[in-house]
């Protein structure tokens, strides 16, 4: 699963306060226009630049192609259940069968056998794997998933997004990503 960045809309990686990437799936982006309204609200720092520029009559500029925020924004502590979630909580990945299409999302514990719709009875499913369990229990239809479900953490969700990049990533984001991965000797 990957998120479509077209290099030649120059988007600018925004970072919080601390440095770090709002988010990494998606990867927090703005428009080069948002950017530099930002910029001009003093609500962010240009960190890097695109060589291209923007003019008006009395005033230039080159674009950021990274800023930072001026205020810390909090994380939130627990992510949000949507559906999305799920799935980068499982990878994108079907729980039964480890297919990456057509997902769903499947009740382990079927709603028809008193199952919630919470962080620890609902995982990713295709389509085929979710119909072939049904309402039967996970003993009944001989199907496990391969994770037990759990309530992730932002870092969690962080890790996992990690995983799917953008297809462009412009160098001048490179010192902002992935920067407490293992380094090469």
């Amino acid at each position: 699963m990957t998120i479509a960045v077209s290099p030649q809309a120059l988007p600018a990686l925004v970072l919080n306060a601390d440095y770090r990437p709002l988010s990494y799936y998606p990867l927090s982006l703005w428009s080069w226009q948002d950017a530099i309204k930002a910029v001009f609200l003093d609500r962010v720092n240009i960190i890097a630049e695109y060589e291209q520029s923007v003019s008006s009559p009395s005033f230039s500029m080159r674009l950021p192609s990274v800023v930072s925020l001026k205020t810390y924004v909090q994380p939130t502590r627990h992510p949000a259940f949507t559906r999305f979630n799920v799935f980068l909580r499982d990878r994108f990945e079907c729980q039964y069968c480890g297919s990456r299409d057509e997902l769903t999302f499947d009740h382990v514990i079927p709603r028809a056998h008193g199952g919630q719709t919470t962080w620890e009875n609902v995982v990713a499913a295709c389509s085929p794997c979710n119909l072939r369990k049904g309402s039967k229990l996970p003993k009944q239809a001989g199907m496990f998933p391969h994770q037990k479900p759990y309530p992730p953490t932002v870092q969690d969700l962080h890790n996992n997004g990690r995983l799917f990049p953008p297809n462009y990533l412009h160098e001048s984001w490179m010192d902002y990503l992935y920067w407490d991965t293992e380094l090469q000797p």
